[in-house]
Parts: structure tokens; sequence; C-alpha cells
């Protein structure tokens, strides 16, 4: 579509499709003539009448490139036949407001741009936080009111075909870049309307990366690297937004090109650079409460597709059990995150999930599936300086009577706190042979797992 093209004169369209030059409205025949308000309200009106001359449905197919020189040309034309004193700056600025309402999020799309941003979360329409650096700051950023902030998330909404209104007030999304969205409407809460934006950070991730911004130590890195070579079956244990899926990001890099890989997410996030992956993502039920698909029905599917490895990007249910039965069947190497404020806590929860899904199951053999299945546990976490560091990389090494034993391999001893704030201290490997040495040395890998953790051949 060619620039112009969206926006709609009395020359080019019959008299009742268009609203008219000037801002007078064909079928109504009310003149809308700016005053000489303040500049803000000269502002709105130039805002009011240039959207009163535009085809949203054309603007909406237009790249955002013409979309945005197209808009710029009309807010200068409407300024002129005004008389409204708008400099070029001002024209560009309220041009790029206009375009963000047409076909992006509003005053939230600077800071889907703004690469340092990983969380947005808009309290309201006048209250929008972002967390930069692990965090939260409050920005100047606003809607214009609670009804532009419901304008923006019904878009969404129905980018993914979902309805979100009082009848249905909350809904779970994805935006076109990956980054996850919850929104939650009136009657629920009382201020308007939230939303909250998880981004999808476009780095790529590596564990080298990772330890240059002090998330991990490099003998750490190294372990990691082993473990993912030598195919054990890991869960990364972590509060929300500490960086899970971050680091299951990372490690996913180390799997081997030749394997086929499958993921099964909420909404995808991972970004695996192999040639032979299969993404899967669960689906919400209808408008009409049907078509639900959860994980459980992907990971039993998933076993039937061959995997050399099965991923799932957060277990937090009964799918739990499926996914220690595919740990336990042959798909050694999977990997999983999950909601734990410990090692230990993780194990409880994993515990708890496996009997949600399989409730005649005795406690005992639950916890020996979890025993023979997950190899390793590490727990990140984030500090109250915003870094993200790895607290501890834990084996399960077996049962003792009912109870799983664990062996820590590295974990993170704090020193204390410099002046700025910043967290002080250092990452210890703990001087034990760890239990997966033999593993290790199937894959050629023994030697190099005892020096990275530092007792030597």
């Amino acid at each position: 579509m060619k620039p112009g093209s969206f926006g709609r004169r009395p020359a080019d369209l019959p008299p009742d499709e268009f609203v008219a030059h000037n801002g007078f409205h064909a079928e109504t025949g009310v003149n809308t003539p700016l005053s000489s308000a303040d500049s803000a309200g000269l502002k709105e009106q130039v805002r009011s009448i240039l959207l009163s001359r535009i085809d949203a449905a054309a603007a909406g197919r237009m790249k955002r490139s013409d979309l945005q020189t197209e808009t710029i040309r009309m807010v200068n034309e409407i300024a002129t036949e005004a008389r409204v004193q708008l400099n070029q700056r001002e024209e560009f600025l309220l041009a790029n407001e206009l375009v963000d309402d047409m076909v992006g999020l509003g005053p939230l799309e600077p800071l889907l741009a703004d690469d340092h941003v990983t969380d947005i979360l808009a309290n309201g329409p006048f209250d929008v936080y972002v967390e930069r650096h692990g965090k939260l700051e409050k920005t100047q950023l606003q809607f214009r009111d609670a009804a532009h902030l419901h304008h923006i998330a019904q878009r969404i909404a129905s980018a993914i075909g979902r309805r979100i209104d009082e009848s249905s007030p909350m809904v779970d999304a994805r935006l076109a870049d990956g980054s996850r969205v919850n929104i939650v409407l009136p009657p629920l809460v009382l201020n308007g309307g939230t939303i909250s934006i998880r981004k999808f950070s476009r780095k790529e991730i590596t564990l080298d990366i990772m330890t240059a911004y002090g998330n991990l130590s490099a003998p750490m890195a190294r372990f990691l690297e082993i473990a993912a070579r030598a195919r054990l079956n890991i869960l990364i244990s972590g509060g929300t937004g500490s960086g899970k899926t971050t680091l299951l990001n990372a490690m996913s890099r180390l799997i081997d090109r030749r394997e086929r890989i499958i993921t099964i997410e909420d909404a995808v996030e991972l970004r695996l650079q192999q040639p032979h992956v299969v993404q899967m993502e669960t689906r919400m039920a209808s408008v009409e409460g049907t078509g639900r698909i959860v994980q459980r029905d992907l990971l039993r599917n998933a076993l039937r597709m061959r995997p050399d490895r099965i991923i799932v990007g957060e277990v937090r249910g009964e799918e739990a059990f499926d996914m220690l039965q595919a740990m336990n069947t042959g798909h050694d190497g999977s990997m999983s995150t999950i909601h734990a404020n410990s090692p230990r806590d993780a194990i409880h929860r994993l515990e708890n999930m496996v009997l949600m899904g399989s409730v005649n199951l005795p406690l005992r053999a639950i916890r020996s599936q979890i025993g023979s299945a997950v190899d390793l546990i590490i727990q990140i976490e984030r500090m109250r300086d915003g870094v993200r560091r790895i607290q501890k990389i834990v084996e399960i090494v077996g049962m003792e009577d009912d109870v799983i034993t664990v062996q820590d391999v590295f974990a993170f001893e704090h020193q204390g706190e410099a002046h700025n704030g910043a967290i002080q201290g250092r990452f210890e490997a703990l001087g034990l042979r760890p239990h997966c040495t033999a593993r290790a040395a199937e894959f050629g890998l023994e030697r190099r797992l005892l020096e990275t953790v530092g007792i030597g051949g």
C-alpha cells in the first residue's frame, strides 16, 4: 500500500464513508474548529482531527515506516490549516504517538524498544513502572485515560484471537517479539486496568556473557557445559524474575546440533540455535470454554515424536509426572525450570505436582522417581542489588530411607555489601567429588570435570 492511501478525503470517497476536511463530519454536519487553547489542548485537537481522517484498516496494513511518514505529513497539514504552532520536533513526537496508538502499544511502545527494560508494569493508566538492571522505577509515561489503556489491551488480545472485556477481564498473551503479557481489567482490579509485560530479550545470552555479568563463575560455567554435554537432567529453580529462562536459554545453546529437541512452553521464549527443534506451545480455552491444550497434553504427545531431549519451559502442575517419566525412559539431557526458593523446596514442589497428577502413587515411589530422574538442581536468585546470581548447584545423589539426598557442588558465599549497595561475595567449588563423574567419563569428560571442581584427577 502506498503512503497516503490511508488518509480519507471528500474527493476520494463517497460521502457516507469519510470524515471531511477541516474536521467537518459529512453525516452529522458538526464543525470542529481548533480553539486557541493551551498547547496541550491544541495538540489533542490536532490528534482528534487526524484520527477522524484515517482509515484504520488501511493504516494497519501499511509498513510502520510508511505510516510514520504519512502521519507526519498529515499532522503538518492539519496544524497549518488550523494555524496551530507546532515545531518540527513536536510534529514528529505527536505523529509518533499516533502511530504507536494505531499499530503499537501506545505509551508503552518506547519501553519495548529499550533493551535495558526487562519488565513493564502499568498499574492503571497513570502509573507505569519498569524494571531496569534488576530494580523497579516509575516512569513519566502515561495513558490518556482508562479507555486508552482498555483500547491497547483489546488490541493485544485480538491479535491472538482472544477477547477481553467485563465478561472476560483477564488474559495471558504473547506479543509478536515473544514478550509475555498479562492483562487484568475491571471489575477484577480497581485502578482502571493493569498490563504486565515480561520482555523477550533480543540479545543472545551465553554462559560466557553471564559469567562476565557476574551471574556465575567461570568454573561454574564449565561445569554446566559438561553437564549439558554429558546429558544430565537439569532443573533450574528460582523465584519470579530470577533469570531461570535466561539461564535455560544459555544452557540450551550447549546441546549437540545433531540432536532432535522438543520444547514445551506456555508462551514460546526459548531461542534454540540447533537446526532440529520443534517448539510447542499450550493453548488457552476459547471464549466458549473449549479447545484448551495444557503442557501435560503436549508432553505426552512429545514422547511420540522421537525426541532426543525434551525441554519444558516451566513445570508447574500435573505434567511433572510425565516429565519425570520421560527423564527415566531414555530422554537424558532434558531440562526445565521450577518456581522455588531453594533446591530442597524445589524437590518438595515437584513431589506435590506429581501428587496432583497421580494421587494414588505412594510418596516413597514419587521420591524414588525424582531421585532417579533429576541429576542437577541449579538455584538462581535476583539479589538486593538487582544482579541475578546462581546461589547453588546441587546434585541429587539418591535416597536414604524415604529422603532424597543431595550434595552441593558450587555455592555463592555472601561476604557483605559495598557502600553503593552492590552485594559482595564469591562463587566457590565445595571440593566434593561430583556424583556425575561416572556419567562424565562416558563422554570423555571426567578429567575436565574433576579439574573444574578443583579436586584434580
